[in-house]
């Protein structure tokens, strides 16, 4: 992969994004309890039923993410991931020194899940269409995506509404109903922001 023009513009999103998913996963759902599908919500699954520490099985799940990532479709979005993943790390470090920049919406779930959803669609919605994924939900989103009829809407929902659904076993509906508002709205978005435009940009292979 060379680095030119093309590649800075991606590295640029790759970095937009994350700050905007870092932002809203640190103001909006660590503090009001609006959680997410996928990976996040595979984890507490594992940890409430057989005490599997997140910190482990999030690693363990991320690594075959990535693994079949790069198998699947190549090795610059393997790079592209890791710079995507090594920004949100690093801007989340920030939000964390700063600390809370917007109100607590503990008290106003549907804000939360609202906003949060706004959040998280953007963020990883320019993350991917520069080529790149933040974490394991991308990468299984993407390559559903690739490999069936599903819209990129409809893969990330997938995964989001099964993991939410088994979170059923231990979290009341009332809070799941918020977490399919903030999924299937971060659902949407991420398809219409990789879709906007008429010169998109191809995701290059290895």
């Amino acid at each position: 992969m060379k680095f030119n023009r093309e590649t800075a513009i991606r590295c640029v999103m790759l970095m937009l994004g994350s700050a905007i998913l870092s932002f809203g996963l640190f103001n909006v759902h660590s503090r009001s309890g609006v959680t997410e599908g996928g990976v996040l919500g595979t984890t507490l699954l594992l940890n409430h039923w057989f005490g599997i520490s997140p910190g482990v099985s999030e690693f363990i799940i991320d690594v075959i993410c990535y693994a079949l990532g790069f198998k699947l479709l190549g090795a610059a979005f393997l790079l592209y991931s890791f710079i995507a993943s090594s920004c949100f790390a690093m801007f989340y470090t920030l939000w964390e020194t700063i600390g809370p920049i917007l109100p607590d919406f503990t008290n106003q779930p549907l804000i939360a899940a609202i906003l949060g959803g706004l959040f998280v669609g953007v963020g990883v919605g320019i993350v991917v269409r520069a080529g790149g994924a933040s974490g394991g939900d991308d990468v299984l989103a993407l390559i559903i995506n690739k490999y069936t009829r599903l819209t990129i809407s409809k893969s990330y929902f997938m995964t989001d509404a099964i993991v939410l659904i088994l979170s059923l076993s231990y979290i009341p509906l009332r809070r799941i109903v918020f977490s399919f508002i903030t999924v299937t709205l971060s659902s949407f978005l991420i398809e219409r922001i990789q879709d906007l435009g008429a010169n998109k940009l191809s995701r290059q292979s290895a």
